[in-house]
């Protein structure tokens, strides 16, 4: 019997911020539960730690370099194979709600959000704007151009929303913690949620169905709502690592913030979860969550992405469901877009033979790996090779890290002796020389 597949997939969660994950203080109840139930990869990294690049080799089953986009202005081809269109010629209803990333510079999603969703194998769904794109495109055309913002508009919070994400935007950037004053139903992560709830209630259930939820939160600016911001005030998290010049009760109330994001994410997760189980289809159904990338979070002086660091590329990766192993923790190399390989075959369909993905499902049944030695990560201005314990860097410039994150786990600079790794360094260039040259794309990195 063919699956149903829900994707949990919000935006920029690093992989060490669950509760299951170490000893943080965060409440991730049906994460933790999820992983008990299923199968937690403490070693998946997305192929490149940029929204549209890393969602793009998602729907492609491709690599960074073979997708197509290298940056956030860039639209992920449609003449290119993608597991949305495979399921949905497998007989699947394929949805998804949320912020899709899809055609991100277009900066158009239509306001009932259907956009260029049939293009890219949709049946249904709403895809929506991120946190900076709502208003890039609001201040564009002083009128809504996606949902969220025409929501906002009828409900009468688009001032309040603008305020927020104008006025500190334009004096911080994305990087500002704030209360968000909208009411709990209006504040984003909780409106693309009962989107999802209602995807689930109306899937016929004489076809299996796929959703993809993409949550705009953990994403940046640390906003919350005056009962997440409550949630989180007495606890104490660590501060980052190797950061000198921030404020430290700044930082540690952005932490505070980006805590209560994903809790209040892991929340509506055990109300979809509860959906699912009200049709009566939970045994019946794999339950994936992973990001799209990390989240420097103050480390070594940087936030966001984008970075070769883990926090930026390393995401969570939980898959539970039929054929997969309880209580099992991996440490295999895994990268975020083999998970279209893993959709593909669940369906019974065929992994189109251009895709780079490779099915991990061996894996999750219990089976040894390795499912892959390496794996190429990239951006616009680098290329990394991991390999074992190492990560092999090279620069736009031609400069060149080795880090071995056994004795280096932090990833402070290059304290590995080149010279003594000298067969190494060398197979990672010949490695990475089998990828594209750079190329000078600029990059909206938001």
């Amino acid at each position: 019997m063919q699956p149903n597949i829900l994707l949990i997939f919000p935006d920029q969660h690093r992989h060490d911020w669950l509760g299951c994950a170490g000893d943080l203080p965060l409440n991730t109840p049906h994460l933790d539960a999820l992983a008990a139930q299923g199968t937690r990869f403490r070693r998946c990294y997305t192929p490149s730690p940029v929204c549209s690049p890393a969602r793009a080799c998602l729907a492609t089953g491709r690599r960074y370099t073979r997708s197509g986009v290298m940056g956030n202005r860039h639209n992920t081809p449609t003449d290119l194979p993608n597991y949305y269109r495979i399921l949905r010629d497998a007989g699947y209803q394929v949805s998804g709600v949320g912020k899709f990333d899809l055609h991100k510079p277009d900066l158009d999603w239509g306001i009932d959000g259907k956009n260029m969703l049939a293009e890219y194998g949709f049946t249904s769904g709403c895809d929506n704007e991120g946190k900076g794109d709502a208003i890039s495109s609001y201040d564009q055309q002083s009128a809504p151009k996606g949902p969220y913002m025409h929501h906002l508009q009828q409900s009468g919070g688009l001032a309040a929303y603008r305020d927020i994400y104008f006025t500190h935007g334009k004096r911080h950037g994305l990087d500002f913690s704030a209360i968000n004053p909208l009411p709990k139903e209006d504040y984003c992560d909780n409106w693309v949620g009962e989107k999802a709830r209602s995807e689930i209630q109306n899937f016929s259930p004489l076809k299996p169905w796929h959703l993809i939820v993409n949550f705009v939160g953990p994403h940046d600016p640390y906003d919350v709502t005056p009962d997440m911001a409550e949630s989180t005030a007495d606890r104490i998290f660590p501060l980052p690592h190797a950061n000198g010049t921030d404020d430290p009760q700044e930082l540690q109330k952005r932490r505070r913030y980006y805590a209560a994001m994903i809790e209040n994410i892991d929340r509506m997760i055990g109300e979809l979860i509860a959906e699912v189980e009200a049709r009566g289809e939970l045994d019946n159904t794999l339950i994936v969550y992973s990001s799209d990338h990390g989240e420097m979070l103050g480390d070594h002086g940087h936030w966001g992405k984008s970075r070769p660091n883990d926090p930026s590329v390393r995401v969570p990766l939980i898959i539970k469901g039929p054929n997969v192993k309880a209580n099992q923790v991996r440490d295999d190399l895994i990268s975020l877009h083999d998970l279209a390989a893993l959709f593909i075959t669940s369906a019974g369909a065929a992994i189109h033979p251009e895709m780079d993905a490779i099915n991990p499902a061996p894996l999750l049944r219990g089976e040894t790996g390795p499912l892959r030695s390496h794996l190429a990560i990239g951006l616009n201005n680098w290329r990394m090779i991991i390999e074992d314990n190492f990560k092999y860097i090279l620069e736009e410039n031609n400069s060149e890290r080795l880090i071995d994150q056994n004795s280096n786990p932090l990833e402070d600079e290059n304290t590995t002796d080149m010279m003594r790794y000298r067969d190494h360094i060398d197979r990672y260039r010949q490695l990475i020389s089998d990828e594209i040259p750079f190329e000078d794309h600029a990059s909206n990195n938001l």
